[in-house]
C-alpha cells in the first residue's frame, strides 16, 4: 500500500468516526504519524482527499462489476457474482460506506458529479443483467431493485452483528433473492 493510499485509509476511519467536519488536518496528520502541513504533500486540500477517496471507490467499484459481468455471460451468474463482489467491498470498507453517506455534500461539486457518474454506471450494470434474467422488467424497476439491493448490502457498518463469515453468506442470500436470482448460485 503506498503511503497516499496508507493517508486515505487512514483518513476514511477517521471521517467515518467523527465525521469530515469533526477532523483536522492536524488529526489527520497526527493519525498518519507527519505533521498536517505535511500532508499538503500528498493532497492539495482536506476536500480533496475526501474527493479522492469516493471517487477511486466509485471506478473500483464500477471496474470490477464490468470485469466480473465481462467473465460471467450468463444474467443470474452475473447477478451473483455482482451481489458477491459488492458484498466483499462492503466488509472490506465500512468505513467509505459510512463517509459515503454521511459526508456526502462535503465533496466539492466536480467530485459529486463524478461520483454520481461513476454510480449511475454501476446501476445501469446491475440493471442491465437484471432485464436479462427478468426479460419484462422496465428499466426503472431494475434500477430501483439494485439500489434496494446496494442498500441491503452496504447496511454492513451499522447492522453487522455477526462474524464476516456469516454476514458474507446471509447478505448474499438476501441480495440474491431481493433481486429475483436463484438462490442456487454459489456464495
Amino acid at each position: 500500500m503506498s503511503r497516499r493510499d496508507q493517508i486515505l485509509a487512514t483518513a476514511a476511519e477517521l471521517f467515518a468516526s467523527r465525521g469530515y467536519h469533526g477532523v483536522s488536518v492536524a488529526d489527520l496528520g497526527a493519525a498518519c504519524g507527519i505533521s498536517g502541513p505535511a500532508l499538503y504533500k500528498h493532497f492539495p486540500s482536506k476536500q480533496a482527499m475526501l474527493a479522492e477517496m469516493l471517487v477511486s471507490i466509485s471506478e473500483e467499484l464500477l471496474r470490477e462489476g464490468r470485469r466480473r459481468v465481462a467473465e460471467t455471460p450468463e444474467p443470474d451468474a452475473a447477478l451473483a457474482a455482482l451481489v458477491d463482489w459488492h458484498v466483499d467491498f462492503a466488509l472490506r470498507h465500512r468505513p467509505l460506506i459510512v463517509v459515503q453517506d454521511r459526508d456526502w455534500e462535503s465533496l466539492p461539486v466536480d467530485a459529486r458529479e463524478q461520483v454520481r457518474a461513476l454510480q449511475r454506471e454501476y446501476v445501469d450494470l446491475w440493471a442491465a443483467e437484471l432485464q436479462l434474467l427478468h426479460p419484462r422488467l422496465e428499466l426503472a424497476t431494475a434500477r430501483s431493485m439494485a439500489h434496494a439491493a446496494f442498500g441491503l448490502i452496504n447496511s454492513t457498518p451499522h447492522s453487522s452483528l455477526l462474524p464476516d463469515s456469516e454476514m458474507r453468506a446471509l447478505l448474499s442470500r438476501m441480495g440474491l433473492a431481493a433481486l429475483g436470482v436463484p438462490l442456487n448460485q454459489p456464495t
